[in-house]
């Protein structure tokens, strides 16, 4: 983890006491992330699950424009794993997904073609979701502290946010600012009646042209 984490950071990775064995490692994880109080997760690995990662949308509506990050790049949700479907919304998809496109990124600079469409991706999908649920989940942590959660992971649960965004910073800086495509579409729109209104949500297409 040290090696890894100072790679990406130039920093060294702090030293915590693991868990005591792999039944309080589950203990800990089940208790954040999939059954705490009142049977609910205290922090939801599930970006259609927060509120304000919906921001007015309706769930169905969310979920489909994750999708089509995945099928514009011809990939599916897994099937086989435990007889069930991943769900695109959850974090491990999405993190899976971010290792899809660094991948496609590199072998286009080894084949010396173009990575700005592979980039525009990257930055779009942090900017859009994996970021904003990174935050979420640090959040819901710190409002509600699992003790028994392993601290290795409770420290990279506070790391990543701003992981995040230095990633998609670096990203602009190549290929350009995130633009919203719904603001845009709601500002495009105001200016061509003279009004003043909410944002439209739509399900978007070609989400990084």
């Amino acid at each position: 983890m040290n090696e890894a984490w100072f790679a990406v950071t130039g920093r060294p990775w702090p030293k915590s006491r693991p868990s005591t064995d792999f039944a309080a490692l589950e203990c800990g994880y089940i208790a954040a992330f999939l059954h705490g109080p009142k049977g609910k997760p205290v922090a939801s690995l599930l970006a259609g699950d927060h509120e304000r990662l919906l921001a007015g949308q309706a769930r169905p509506v969310f979920m489909l424009n994750i999708s089509a990050f995945y099928r514009h790049f011809g990939l599916k949700a897994a099937a086989a794993d435990e007889g069930r479907a991943d769900e695109p919304d959850h974090l491990a998809s999405m993190l899976e997904f971010m290792a899809v496109l660094v991948h496609l990124e590199v072998r286009a600079l080894r084949r010396n073609r173009d990575p700005a469409a592979y980039r525009r991706a990257q930055r779009d999908f942090l900017r859009r979701y994996l970021g904003p649920l990174l935050q979420a989940v640090a959040d819901s942590l710190r409002g509600w502290p699992v003790e028994a959660l392993d601290a290795t992971i409770r420290q990279l649960i506070g790391e990543l946010p701003d992981w995040a965004d230095h990633q998609a910073a670096e990203l602009e800086a190549r290929v350009g600012r995130y633009r919203d495509p719904d603001t845009g579409n709601a500002a495009r729109a105001e200016a061509a009646e003279g009004r003043t209104t909410a944002p439209t949500r739509v399900v978007d297409q070609n989400l990084w042209g």
